[in-house]
């Protein structure tokens, strides 16, 4: 059975699908078309972390293609009342997909281990690769179609965000740029992982922000303090002061680079109001993107698992 655990369930060629795919629903429901393909078919959310973006793009974008959504909280006892085996088994009695929105990579693992439907990573502690695609979909909107060369300057913690950046690139040939404190950087093992996954990765990381982000095409931030680091919030607000997406930091950038955050923000922290509301920032185009990608990851996952029929793209 085909899952989305993380990006490395994918080949070059089949994420390149899924962003073509994203591209074609989106200029169909832009024309006002909303094919059901996914008519009748029903999605579980089970969700351990709260979300805007994930849950209400996951549950739009069933309504469109002719589905419906189911929102589960811990409230189902999905690991109080029972394993994770008899859960899955019991839900893929109700569900043709799950998106799970966890802690911790390993629950989603496990979900998928029992093979009984598909599972989709809707974020957990070590990735985040729905957001990944959906921003590669969105750069490749402001780059005339083609990443290939671009750079991508993530300024911030080298988190589950980043980490999923940093392999969306190796597969689009992106050069990935992660500036911050040294103690958040990522660690060489997984970048060792990725080169040799999907074969290519140009990466730099390190401290001086003006040389890492002088030749962005575009500039990322995120959050300093993620859902589960509350307790590290104040050290982090402290590390991160200079690593500020600010007007003065947007002289270092080409003119032309675009600026993205992956939300929610925290305003006049990691980013500025003068910045995330300006010309050049396409963050509300990235988030609008989320369920133009998810529409086509699940229809997608719909093909390889054998009850959407290709034909019906047509």
């Amino acid at each position: 059975m085909k899952h989305l655990r993380s990006l490395f369930d994918l080949s070059i060629d089949e994420y390149h699908e899924i962003l073509d795919l994203a591209d074609s629903l989106k200029r169909k429901l832009g024309q006002g078309q909303r094919p059901d393909l996914l008519k009748n078919r029903s999605l579980a959310l089970l969700f351990e972390k709260s979300s805007l973006r994930t849950r209400v793009s996951f549950e739009a974008g069933m309504i469109q293609l002719g589905g419906a959504a189911i929102y589960l909280t811990n409230d189902v006892g999905w690991r109080e009342r029972e394993t994770i085996a008899d859960f899955v088994r019991v839900l893929s009695g109700y569900c043709d997909f799950v998106v799970c929105r966890a802690i911790s990579q390993s629950t989603v693992d496990e979900l998928a281990s029992h093979n009984g439907l598909p599972v989709i990573n809707g974020l957990t502690d070590q990735s985040h690769p729905c957001q990944a695609m959906a921003d590669m979909m969105t750069m490749r909107e402001f780059s005339n179609g083609e990443l290939r060369g671009k750079q991508i300057s993530f300024v911030g913690d080298g988190n589950n965000v980043a980490r999923s950046l940093v392999k969306s690139a190796a597969i689009c040939g992106m050069k990935f740029r992660l500036v911050g404190p040294a103690k958040y950087h990522i660690d060489q093992q997984f970048i060792e992982s990725i080169r040799e996954h999907f074969g290519q990765l140009d990466f730099e990381q390190g401290t001086d922000i003006k040389s890492l982000v002088r030749d962005a095409d575009f500039l990322y931030t995120d959050v300093w303090t993620s859902m589960g680091q509350e307790a590290e919030a104040q050290d982090r607000a402290a590390d991160f002061v200079p690593y500020q997406i600010n007007a003065p930091l947007m002289k270092f950038v080409p003119t032309h680079c675009k600026v993205l955050h992956c939300l929610p923000a925290r305003r006049g922290l990691e980013i500025t109001d003068d910045v995330i509301d300006s010309p050049g920032s396409i963050v509300f185009q990235q988030a609008a993107n989320r369920m133009h990608l998810q529409k086509s990851l699940l229809v997608w996952l719909g093909i390889k698992n054998g009850f959407v029929q290709s034909s019906q793209l047509d």
